[in-house]
């Protein structure tokens, strides 16, 4: 069975980095299946030799990281800080075109608040053709959603023009099949870089990471980005404990 790469561990917590493609936990509609391979609890489960509990989601398709509790009573009180919105969280997603520096969407989903805030770290030019356009725009973004609703993210910046690179639902056919031919594979270029919560024994405030992933290293290398230095005081590759 695959393992998972362990970001942090204590007696009461573990995140892991949850690779693209992967479920947090099965999905509620038991008569669709997956793979215990691609199942992120099994798979933590069997590699820790004891019983986890969710505390939160990502999509499949997005990376990064994501938090479980070892007892249930500790994964409650994290999931708490979820609901009452004292948990920071930190996302990167490449879009196409070029963005505004920053802003927010306050659009509803599901007929219930959502908001999402974002500020431009990078934006980039290519000498490749898609339509009547003879260089592609792309932006990378910093994204804080302030909600957790179904596909948040993916749905908000494409309601500002800005579709998220690889998103097959919500997305742009054209820069999808571009990317796909460059990267030479699927990839939704989103990505839960980073988690900011309070530690209810520990008494402190824990910043976990995840590491920048293969998938966008070749996308960094192709456009001679570099992470260290897209924005002034921006940690993007430390995986930080305290603070």
């Amino acid at each position: 069975m695959p393992q998972l790469r362990i970001l942090y561990q204590d007696q009461d917590l573990v995140a892991v980095d949850k690779p693209a493609g992967f479920h947090v936990h099965p999905p509620e509609d038991q008569t669709h299946r997956i793979s215990k391979n691609t199942n992120t609890l099994a798979l933590l489960r069997h590699q820790l030799g004891q019983y986890v509990y969710p505390i939160h989601r990502l999509d499949r398709a997005t990376s990064g990281v994501v938090l479980f509790g070892l007892s249930g009573e500790f994964a409650g009180k994290i999931a708490k800080q979820f609901q009452e919105r004292t948990i920071k969280k930190t996302y990167f997603a490449l879009v196409r075109g070029w963005s505004a520096s920053e802003g927010e969407v306050a659009t509803d989903l599901e007929g219930q608040p959502a908001l999402t805030s974002f500020k431009r770290i990078y934006q980039m030019e290519i000498p490749k053709a898609l339509g009547k356009f003879s260089h592609s725009r792309y932006s990378l973004l910093e994204v804080s959603p302030q909600s957790g609703r179904l596909h948040q993210i993916r749905r908000h910046l494409r309601r500002l023009s800005h579709p998220i690179v690889g998103d097959s639902i919500y997305g742009d056919g054209a820069h999808n099949k571009s990317m796909r031919e460059w990267l030479g594979k699927k990839y939704l270029f989103l990505k839960a870089q980073r988690i900011e919560f309070d530690h209810p024994v520990l008494g402190r405030r824990l910043v976990i990471a995840s590491p920048w992933n293969s998938e966008w290293h070749f996308l960094f290398d192709q456009l001679g980005v570099c992470p260290w230095t897209m924005s002034q005081g921006l940690r993007l590759l430390e995986i930080e404990k305290t603070r």
